[in-house]
C-alpha cells in the first residue's frame, strides 16, 4: 500500500515534465484556475475575516468564562472553521476549474495521451457529464467539511485529525475527478471507475493526496491545475493499461 501510495505521487511529479514538453500549453491552464480563484475569493475572505464574529455568536454561553478560556475555545473553533472552509474550497475549486477551463485542459489531457501513443479515443463525455460530475464533487466535498468540522471538536487533536483525514478524503475527490477526462473519453461509467481502480487505490489516494497538499499552499491550487490534469492523465492510462494487460 505504501508502495503504491508513493507511486502515485511520482504521478503527479510526471505531471510537472510537461511544463518543458509543452509550456504554451500548460501555460494556458493557468487561465482558467485564475478565474476560479478570484470568484472563490470572494467569498472565502470574508468569511475567514469574519471568523471572530462568527465564533463569538456561535458561543453566547462563553462570555461570563475566564478570557483565557473564551479567547482558547473560539480561537480553536476559528481554526477548525477555517479548515472546513478550506477543505470545501479546494473541492469547488476544482470542480470550477475544470468546468470553466473545460476546453485548455481537454488539450492538455488529449497531449498527454497522444504523447503515450495508442488509440486517442474521439470523445470527452460532454460538457453535461462533466456538469454532473462537478455537482456530485461538491456535494461529496461539503460531506467531507461537514464531517471535518465533527472531527475538529475531539479534544487536543481533533484539529490534526480532522487536518489529515480531509487531505486523505479530499484528495481521492479530487484524483477520481481529475481522472475524469480519459476515462469519460471511453465512456466509463462511475461503477467502472471504482472497479477499474479498485486494485489501485494506493496509487489513487497517493496523486490525490499530494494533489490536495499542493492546493492548501498560497497560489499553489492555481500553478498546480494544469500539472495536475497531465498527471492525473498519466495515472488513467497507467491504470487502464495495467487493466487490459491483466485480462488479456
Amino acid at each position: 500500500m505504501i508502495t503504491e501510495f508513493i507511486t502515485g505521487i511520482r504521478f503527479l511529479g510526471r505531471g510537472f515534465g510537461y511544463w518543458k514538453k509543452r509550456p504554451g500549453l500548460m501555460a494556458l491552464g493557468l487561465v482558467p484556475a485564475f478565474i476560479a480563484l478570484a470568484l472563490l475569493a470572494a467569498a472565502i475572505v470574508p468569511l475567514l475575516l469574519s471568523l471572530g464574529a462568527i465564533t463569538d455568536w456561535m458561543t453566547p454561553f462563553a462570555d461570563g468564562w475566564d478570557p483565557f478560556w473564551r479567547s482558547s475555545l473560539r480561537a480553536a473553533l476559528g481554526v477548525i472553521i477555517a479548515i472546513a472552509a478550506l477543505i470545501l474550497a479546494s473541492v469547488v475549486f476544482t470542480a470550477l476549474t475544470l468546468l470553466i477551463g473545460d476546453p485548455f485542459y481537454q488539450r492538455i489531457w488529449r497531449a498527454v495521451e497522444q504523447d503515450l501513443g495508442g488509440v486517442v479515443p474521439d470523445g470527452d463525455g460532454g460538457f453535461l457529464v462533466a456538469l454532473g460530475e462537478s455537482i456530485r464533487l461538491v456535494a461529496l466535498g461539503l460531506l467531507v467539511a461537514v464531517l471535518a468540522l465533527l472531527l475538529g471538536f475531539i479534544p487536543v487533536v481533533g484539529a490534526v485529525v480532522a487536518t489529515v483525514t480531509s487531505v486523505l478524503l479530499t484528495g481521492r475527490l479530487l484524483a477520481r475527478e481529475l481522472t475524469g477526462r480519459a476515462l469519460n473519453a471511453r465512456d466509463m461509467t462511475t461503477y467502472d471507475r471504482s472497479q477499474l481502480f479498485a486494485a489501485h487505490r494506493g496509487r489513487l489516494l497517493g496523486f490525490g493526496a499530494a494533489t490536495q497538499l499542493c492546493f492548501m499552499v498560497p497560489l499553489g491550487a492555481v500553478f498546480i491545475m494544469p500539472t495536475a490534469v497531465a498527471g492525473a492523465t498519466l495515472l488513467a492510462r497507467d491504470v487502464l493499461d495495467r487493466n487490459t494487460t491483466a485480462h488479456a
